[in-house]
Protein backbone atom coordinates (compact mmCIF):
# COMPACT_ATOMS: atom_id res chain seq x y z
CA UNK A 1 0.00 0.00 0.00
CA UNK A 2 1.03 3.23 -0.57
CA UNK A 3 2.12 5.78 1.75
CA UNK A 4 0.70 8.76 0.10
CA UNK A 5 -1.30 11.37 2.98
CA UNK A 6 -5.06 10.94 3.26
CA UNK A 7 -7.66 13.42 2.32
CA UNK A 8 -8.91 12.51 5.80
CA UNK A 9 -6.18 13.31 7.75
CA UNK A 10 -6.02 17.02 6.39
CA UNK A 11 -6.74 19.54 9.05
CA UNK A 12 -10.37 20.87 9.80
CA UNK A 13 -11.87 23.38 6.65
CA UNK A 14 -8.35 22.22 4.64
CA UNK A 15 -10.67 20.75 2.15
CA UNK A 16 -13.99 18.96 1.63
CA UNK A 17 -14.59 15.19 3.52
CA UNK A 18 -14.09 12.71 0.74
CA UNK A 19 -17.37 10.88 -0.44
CA UNK A 20 -18.04 7.34 -1.11
CA UNK A 21 -18.53 7.19 -4.98
CA UNK A 22 -22.31 6.13 -6.02
CA UNK A 23 -21.52 2.98 -7.69
CA UNK A 24 -19.79 1.81 -4.53
CA UNK A 25 -22.36 -0.74 -3.18
CA UNK A 26 -20.46 -2.02 0.15
CA UNK A 27 -17.17 -1.16 1.52
CA UNK A 28 -16.15 -3.51 4.98
CA UNK A 29 -13.16 -4.00 6.41
CA UNK A 30 -12.66 -7.08 8.06
CA UNK A 31 -9.71 -7.98 10.93
CA UNK A 32 -9.54 -11.19 12.22
CA UNK A 33 -12.45 -12.53 10.44
CA UNK A 34 -14.41 -9.80 11.99
CA UNK A 35 -16.14 -7.09 10.67
CA UNK A 36 -13.88 -3.77 11.92
CA UNK A 37 -15.66 -1.37 10.09
CA UNK A 38 -17.85 0.08 6.91
CA UNK A 39 -15.94 2.85 6.20
CA UNK A 40 -17.73 6.18 4.50
CA UNK A 41 -15.03 7.13 2.62
CA UNK A 42 -12.06 4.98 0.39
CA UNK A 43 -10.04 7.09 2.72
CA UNK A 44 -10.99 5.94 5.90
CA UNK A 45 -10.50 2.08 4.62
CA UNK A 46 -7.16 3.14 3.55
CA UNK A 47 -5.68 4.50 6.98
CA UNK A 48 -7.55 1.21 8.55
CA UNK A 49 -5.66 -0.78 6.63
CA UNK A 50 -2.16 1.25 7.26
CA UNK A 51 -3.40 0.88 11.08
CA UNK A 52 -4.25 -2.95 11.13
CA UNK A 53 -1.71 -4.91 8.92
CA UNK A 54 -3.49 -8.13 9.15
CA UNK A 55 -6.70 -6.46 8.03
CA UNK A 56 -8.98 -6.68 4.49
CA UNK A 57 -10.94 -4.80 2.54
CA UNK A 58 -13.58 -5.65 0.47
CA UNK A 59 -15.36 -3.19 -1.53
CA UNK A 60 -18.29 -4.30 -4.53
CA UNK A 61 -19.27 -1.71 -7.29
CA UNK A 62 -21.60 -2.03 -9.37
CA UNK A 63 -20.91 -0.08 -12.71
CA UNK A 64 -18.45 1.74 -11.97
CA UNK A 65 -16.53 4.61 -13.94
CA UNK A 66 -13.01 4.86 -14.79
CA UNK A 67 -13.24 8.18 -12.24
CA UNK A 68 -14.89 6.05 -9.28
CA UNK A 69 -12.10 3.66 -9.72
CA UNK A 70 -9.44 5.98 -9.77
CA UNK A 71 -8.69 6.35 -5.83
CA UNK A 72 -8.37 2.75 -5.48
CA UNK A 73 -6.21 2.63 -8.84
CA UNK A 74 -3.96 4.31 -7.33
CA UNK A 75 -3.68 3.17 -3.70
CA UNK A 76 -3.98 -0.78 -4.68
CA UNK A 77 -1.47 -0.18 -7.59
CA UNK A 78 -4.10 -1.64 -10.58
CA UNK A 79 -3.16 -1.99 -13.54
CA UNK A 80 -4.60 0.20 -16.65
CA UNK A 81 -5.72 -2.44 -18.44
CA UNK A 82 -7.11 -4.46 -15.95
CA UNK A 83 -9.24 -1.10 -14.85
CA UNK A 84 -10.18 -0.74 -18.35
CA UNK A 85 -11.71 -3.87 -18.33
CA UNK A 86 -13.49 -3.91 -15.54
CA UNK A 87 -15.08 -0.70 -16.81
CA UNK A 88 -16.16 -1.59 -20.20
CA UNK A 89 -16.71 -5.27 -19.36
CA UNK A 90 -18.09 -7.94 -21.99
CA UNK A 91 -15.06 -9.76 -20.98
CA UNK A 92 -14.25 -13.46 -21.41
CA UNK A 93 -13.30 -15.40 -18.32
CA UNK A 94 -10.09 -14.98 -17.24
CA UNK A 95 -7.78 -14.61 -15.13
CA UNK A 96 -4.10 -12.09 -15.02
CA UNK A 97 -1.87 -11.41 -12.58
CA UNK A 98 -0.07 -7.89 -12.67
CA UNK A 99 2.51 -8.24 -9.61
CA UNK A 100 0.98 -8.99 -6.15
CA UNK A 101 -2.48 -8.02 -7.88
CA UNK A 102 -4.86 -10.34 -9.91
CA UNK A 103 -8.02 -9.87 -11.82
CA UNK A 104 -10.17 -12.12 -12.33
CA UNK A 105 -13.39 -12.21 -14.67
CA UNK A 106 -16.04 -14.90 -13.86
CA UNK A 107 -18.79 -15.41 -16.47
CA UNK A 108 -22.01 -16.38 -13.72
CA UNK A 109 -25.35 -17.78 -15.03
CA UNK A 110 -28.76 -18.59 -14.12
CA UNK A 111 -31.91 -20.07 -15.60
CA UNK A 112 -34.90 -18.43 -16.15
CA UNK A 113 -37.83 -20.95 -15.65
CA UNK A 114 -40.32 -18.78 -17.00
CA UNK A 115 -38.51 -17.88 -20.58
CA UNK A 116 -36.56 -21.13 -20.64
CA UNK A 117 -33.49 -19.52 -21.30
CA UNK A 118 -30.13 -18.83 -19.79
CA UNK A 119 -28.89 -15.22 -18.29
CA UNK A 120 -25.72 -14.32 -17.99
CA UNK A 121 -23.94 -12.03 -15.54
CA UNK A 122 -20.12 -10.66 -15.51
CA UNK A 123 -17.79 -10.36 -11.92
CA UNK A 124 -14.82 -8.80 -12.11
CA UNK A 125 -12.49 -9.25 -9.36
CA UNK A 126 -9.22 -7.21 -8.28
CA UNK A 127 -7.00 -9.16 -5.12
CA UNK A 128 -4.31 -8.30 -3.12
CA UNK A 129 -3.06 -9.17 -0.21
CA UNK A 130 -5.52 -6.99 2.08
CA UNK A 131 -8.23 -6.46 -0.24
CA UNK A 132 -11.16 -7.68 -2.52
CA UNK A 133 -12.54 -5.28 -5.26
CA UNK A 134 -15.72 -6.79 -6.99
CA UNK A 135 -17.27 -5.03 -9.90
CA UNK A 136 -20.66 -5.92 -11.73
CA UNK A 137 -22.56 -5.18 -14.00
CA UNK A 138 -25.74 -6.30 -13.97
CA UNK A 139 -28.18 -7.95 -11.08
CA UNK A 140 -26.13 -10.97 -11.43
CA UNK A 141 -24.11 -12.71 -9.50
CA UNK A 142 -25.38 -11.36 -6.55
CA UNK A 143 -22.80 -11.38 -3.66
CA UNK A 144 -24.68 -10.37 -0.83
CA UNK A 145 -25.49 -14.17 0.40
CA UNK A 146 -21.83 -14.81 -0.06
CA UNK A 147 -20.69 -12.02 2.23
CA UNK A 148 -23.23 -12.75 4.39
CA UNK A 149 -21.89 -16.21 4.82
CA UNK A 150 -18.62 -15.36 5.30
CA UNK A 151 -18.99 -13.15 7.81
CA UNK A 152 -20.93 -16.53 10.02
CA UNK A 153 -18.20 -18.08 9.18
CA UNK A 154 -14.81 -15.72 10.87
CA UNK A 155 -12.35 -18.42 10.71
CA UNK A 156 -13.08 -19.29 7.05
CA UNK A 157 -12.53 -15.01 6.35
CA UNK A 158 -9.40 -14.95 8.47
CA UNK A 159 -7.83 -16.82 5.85
CA UNK A 160 -8.11 -13.55 3.61
CA UNK A 161 -8.25 -12.59 0.11
CA UNK A 162 -7.86 -16.08 -1.10
CA UNK A 163 -10.72 -17.42 1.47
CA UNK A 164 -12.98 -14.57 -0.51
CA UNK A 165 -11.41 -15.31 -3.63
CA UNK A 166 -13.10 -19.14 -2.69
CA UNK A 167 -16.28 -18.42 -1.96
CA UNK A 168 -17.17 -16.27 -4.73
CA UNK A 169 -15.65 -19.04 -7.22
CA UNK A 170 -18.00 -21.88 -5.19
CA UNK A 171 -20.91 -19.51 -5.19
CA UNK A 172 -20.92 -18.64 -9.32
CA UNK A 173 -20.04 -22.23 -9.93
CA UNK A 174 -22.97 -23.71 -7.56
CA UNK A 175 -25.11 -21.22 -9.26
CA UNK A 176 -24.32 -24.09 -12.34
CA UNK A 177 -26.28 -26.57 -11.17
CA UNK A 178 -30.05 -24.89 -11.93
CA UNK A 179 -28.65 -24.21 -15.38
CA UNK A 180 -27.44 -27.71 -16.05
CA UNK A 181 -31.07 -29.02 -14.62
CA UNK A 182 -32.83 -26.24 -16.80
CA UNK A 183 -31.14 -27.35 -20.15
CA UNK A 184 -31.45 -30.98 -19.48
CA UNK A 185 -35.69 -30.35 -19.33
CA UNK A 186 -34.97 -27.89 -22.70
CA UNK A 187 -33.78 -30.84 -24.28
CA UNK A 188 -36.08 -33.51 -23.16
CA UNK A 189 -38.84 -31.08 -24.30
CA UNK A 190 -36.95 -30.55 -27.63
CA UNK A 191 -37.00 -34.17 -28.27
CA UNK A 192 -40.58 -34.29 -28.07
CA UNK A 193 -41.39 -31.62 -29.98
CA UNK A 194 -39.00 -33.55 -32.79
CA UNK A 195 -40.93 -36.71 -32.64
CA UNK A 196 -44.24 -34.52 -32.17
CA UNK A 197 -43.57 -32.77 -35.49
CA UNK A 198 -43.62 -29.36 -34.00
CA UNK A 199 -42.32 -26.79 -37.07
CA UNK A 200 -40.88 -24.65 -34.48
CA UNK A 201 -38.46 -26.82 -33.09
CA UNK A 202 -35.76 -26.48 -35.17
CA UNK A 203 -35.31 -23.12 -34.36
CA UNK A 204 -35.73 -23.36 -30.45
CA UNK A 205 -32.65 -26.41 -31.21
CA UNK A 206 -30.41 -23.61 -32.42
CA UNK A 207 -31.26 -21.23 -29.90
CA UNK A 208 -30.43 -23.63 -27.42
CA UNK A 209 -27.28 -24.52 -29.29
CA UNK A 210 -26.29 -20.85 -28.90
CA UNK A 211 -27.03 -20.92 -25.25
CA UNK A 212 -24.96 -24.43 -24.45
CA UNK A 213 -22.31 -22.74 -26.35
CA UNK A 214 -22.29 -19.88 -24.51
CA UNK A 215 -22.41 -21.87 -21.43
CA UNK A 216 -19.61 -23.35 -22.30
CA UNK A 217 -17.28 -20.69 -22.76
CA UNK A 218 -18.29 -19.18 -19.27
CA UNK A 219 -16.93 -22.96 -17.89
CA UNK A 220 -14.14 -23.91 -19.27
CA UNK A 221 -11.31 -21.38 -18.49
CA UNK A 222 -12.35 -22.03 -14.89
CA UNK A 223 -9.79 -24.63 -14.57
CA UNK A 224 -7.21 -22.87 -15.65
CA UNK A 225 -8.50 -19.91 -13.23
CA UNK A 226 -8.78 -22.63 -10.66
CA UNK A 227 -5.30 -24.00 -11.52
CA UNK A 228 -3.54 -20.22 -10.98
CA UNK A 229 -5.38 -19.57 -7.84
CA UNK A 230 -4.05 -22.75 -5.70
CA UNK A 231 -0.31 -21.60 -6.61
CA UNK A 232 -1.30 -18.83 -4.32
CA UNK A 233 0.21 -15.05 -4.16
CA UNK A 234 3.52 -17.38 -4.03
CA UNK A 235 3.58 -20.71 -5.10
CA UNK A 236 2.80 -22.81 -2.63
CA UNK A 237 1.55 -20.59 0.39
CA UNK A 238 -2.15 -21.22 0.48
CA UNK A 239 -3.60 -22.59 2.93
CA UNK A 240 -4.57 -26.37 2.65
CA UNK A 241 -8.03 -26.07 3.47
CA UNK A 242 -8.85 -23.80 0.75
CA UNK A 243 -6.90 -26.04 -1.34
CA UNK A 244 -9.20 -28.93 -0.82
CA UNK A 245 -12.09 -26.68 -1.35
CA UNK A 246 -10.84 -25.38 -4.53
CA UNK A 247 -10.37 -28.88 -5.52
CA UNK A 248 -13.95 -29.63 -5.09
CA UNK A 249 -14.90 -27.09 -6.86
CA UNK A 250 -12.65 -27.73 -9.52
CA UNK A 251 -14.43 -31.07 -9.67
CA UNK A 252 -17.85 -29.67 -9.90
CA UNK A 253 -16.66 -27.50 -12.76
CA UNK A 254 -15.48 -30.88 -14.63
CA UNK A 255 -18.75 -32.10 -14.21
CA UNK A 256 -20.73 -29.26 -15.09
CA UNK A 257 -17.99 -29.41 -18.52
CA UNK A 258 -18.88 -32.64 -19.02
CA UNK A 259 -22.62 -32.06 -19.10
CA UNK A 260 -22.07 -29.39 -21.32
CA UNK A 261 -20.38 -31.54 -23.86
CA UNK A 262 -22.66 -34.43 -23.22
CA UNK A 263 -25.77 -31.23 -24.11
CA UNK A 264 -23.70 -30.80 -27.57
CA UNK A 265 -23.45 -33.89 -28.28
CA UNK A 266 -27.24 -34.39 -27.76
CA UNK A 267 -28.26 -31.27 -29.37
CA UNK A 268 -26.10 -32.36 -32.62
CA UNK A 269 -27.73 -35.47 -32.91
CA UNK A 270 -31.74 -34.23 -32.29
CA UNK A 271 -30.61 -31.89 -35.19
CA UNK A 272 -29.76 -34.81 -37.24
CA UNK A 273 -33.06 -36.78 -36.57
CA UNK A 274 -35.12 -33.53 -37.00
CA UNK A 275 -33.40 -33.00 -40.22
CA UNK A 276 -34.02 -36.59 -41.01
CA UNK A 277 -38.04 -36.37 -39.80
CA UNK A 278 -38.49 -32.84 -41.78
CA UNK A 279 -37.15 -35.09 -44.97
CA UNK A 280 -39.17 -37.66 -44.56
CA UNK A 281 -41.96 -35.76 -43.98
CA UNK A 282 -41.29 -33.70 -46.97
CA UNK A 283 -41.08 -36.85 -49.10
CA UNK A 284 -44.44 -38.30 -47.21
CA UNK A 285 -46.12 -35.25 -48.62
CA UNK A 286 -44.33 -35.09 -51.67
CA UNK A 287 -45.66 -38.74 -52.18
CA UNK A 288 -48.91 -37.96 -51.26
CA UNK A 289 -49.23 -35.16 -53.66
CA UNK A 290 -48.19 -37.30 -56.35
CA UNK A 291 -50.35 -39.82 -55.31
CA UNK A 292 -53.48 -37.08 -55.52
CA UNK A 293 -51.87 -35.63 -58.69
CA UNK A 294 -51.78 -39.57 -60.47
CA UNK A 295 -55.23 -39.78 -59.41
CA UNK A 296 -56.30 -36.82 -60.68
CA UNK A 297 -54.67 -37.38 -64.10
CA UNK A 298 -56.14 -41.02 -63.84
CA UNK A 299 -59.79 -39.65 -63.67
CA UNK A 300 -59.26 -37.24 -66.24
CA UNK A 301 -58.40 -39.33 -68.49
CA UNK A 302 -61.20 -41.69 -67.58
CA UNK A 303 -63.72 -39.08 -67.96
CA UNK A 304 -61.89 -37.98 -71.42
CA UNK A 305 -62.04 -41.30 -72.36
CA UNK A 306 -65.71 -42.04 -72.23
CA UNK A 307 -66.20 -38.33 -73.32
CA UNK A 308 -64.65 -39.63 -77.09
CA UNK A 309 -66.40 -42.61 -76.75
CA UNK A 310 -69.68 -40.58 -76.58
CA UNK A 311 -68.72 -37.76 -79.19
CA UNK A 312 -69.43 -39.85 -82.01
CA UNK A 313 -72.73 -40.94 -81.46
CA UNK A 314 -73.59 -37.59 -79.74
CA UNK A 315 -72.23 -36.30 -83.15
CA UNK A 316 -74.66 -38.48 -85.59
CA UNK A 317 -77.64 -37.96 -83.11
CA UNK A 318 -77.10 -34.18 -83.28
CA UNK A 319 -76.57 -33.63 -87.16
CA UNK A 320 -79.63 -36.06 -87.45
CA UNK A 321 -81.91 -34.51 -84.54
CA UNK A 322 -81.10 -31.01 -87.22
CA UNK A 323 -85.15 -29.99 -88.47
CA UNK A 324 -84.33 -30.14 -92.10
CA UNK A 325 -86.23 -31.55 -94.46
CA UNK A 326 -84.33 -32.63 -96.90
CA UNK A 327 -81.86 -34.80 -95.06
CA UNK A 328 -80.82 -37.87 -98.41
CA UNK A 329 -80.46 -40.57 -95.34
CA UNK A 330 -84.09 -39.83 -93.69
CA UNK A 331 -85.67 -41.53 -96.68
CA UNK A 332 -83.08 -44.23 -97.13
CA UNK A 333 -84.28 -47.58 -96.32
CA UNK A 334 -80.82 -48.42 -94.24
CA UNK A 335 -80.50 -44.96 -92.59
CA UNK A 336 -81.33 -45.47 -89.97
CA UNK A 337 -79.45 -49.29 -88.98
CA UNK A 338 -76.37 -47.48 -90.94
CA UNK A 339 -76.30 -44.41 -88.44
CA UNK A 340 -76.70 -47.36 -85.30
CA UNK A 341 -73.76 -49.11 -86.76
CA UNK A 342 -71.62 -46.20 -87.10
CA UNK A 343 -73.01 -45.09 -83.41
CA UNK A 344 -72.15 -48.03 -81.89
CA UNK A 345 -69.13 -49.28 -83.89
CA UNK A 346 -67.15 -46.00 -83.28
CA UNK A 347 -67.93 -46.02 -79.59
CA UNK A 348 -66.39 -49.95 -79.78
CA UNK A 349 -63.46 -49.35 -81.57
CA UNK A 350 -62.35 -45.85 -79.16
CA UNK A 351 -63.60 -48.27 -76.14
CA UNK A 352 -60.51 -50.63 -77.43
CA UNK A 353 -58.39 -48.10 -78.18
CA UNK A 354 -58.51 -46.58 -75.14
CA UNK A 355 -58.49 -49.90 -73.19
CA UNK A 356 -55.32 -50.78 -75.00
CA UNK A 357 -53.75 -47.61 -74.01
CA UNK A 358 -54.97 -48.20 -69.84
CA UNK A 359 -57.08 -45.28 -70.14
CA UNK A 360 -60.21 -47.57 -69.36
Amino acid sequence: MTDTSRASDAAPGAAAVPRMPASVLKNVVYAGGARLAAPGSFNETFRLLDENPEALAWIGMLKPSEADMAELAAEFDLHPLAIEDAVTAHQRAKIERYGDTRFMVLKAAYYDDAAEQINFGELHIFSGQNFVITVRHGESPKLTPVRERMETTPEALAEGAEAVLYAILDAVVDGYLPVVKGLANDIDEIETQVFDGDPTVSKRIYELNREVIEFDRSVSPLISIIDELSSGWVDGDMAEVLEQYLRDVADHVVQTKERIDEFRVLLRDILQVNTNLVGQRQNEESQRLSAASNRQAEEARLISAWAAILFVPSLIGSIYGMNFKYMPELNWTFGYPLAIGIMVGSAVVLYFVFKRRGWL
